[in-house]
């Protein structure tokens, strides 16, 4: 039927209009050497950290107690999601976002070079 055609039409622009609109999740950076390096993006509202997991979901996150969510996501350094068992022990360079009853949502672990470039908290000294 004409309608049928007429509406698939539709939805095949639609769709190509969400698609073109998605933005990059990475960056391409040039080194000194020249070789180029992808640096993953993070939402406005992420914060620098570092955190070290203890028994999930209870973590250390710059050196205080704190609690991942229900449903808290952890992209590894390789951008795939990772279990926070896995992480036992280990102490992580992190950027995060929190839900809003304050416990960690969303954490991404850094890279060496990301590391490196997203500076962290300053800390004043007296």
């Amino acid at each position: 039927m004409n309608r049928c055609i007429l509406l698939l039409c539709s939805l095949g622009l639609a769709a190509t209009g969400v698609i073109a609109q998605t933005g990059p999740t990475s960056k391409n950076l040039t080194t000194t050497d020249g070789s180029v390096v992808a640096v993953r993006t993070f939402p406005s509202n992420a914060l620098r950290g570092t955190l070290i997991v203890q028994a999930p979901p209870e973590v250390l996150l710059d050196t205080k107690a704190d609690r991942l969510s229900p449903g808290a996501r952890i992209r590894g350094a390789n951008g795939m999601l990772a279990l926070s068992a896995t992480l036992i022990g280990q102490t992580l360079p992190v950027m995060y976002t929190r839900e809003p009853n304050g416990m960690l949502h969303d954490v991404w672990v850094l890279t060496e070079l990301e590391a490196q470039l997203i500076p962290a908290k300053p800390s004043y000294s007296k």
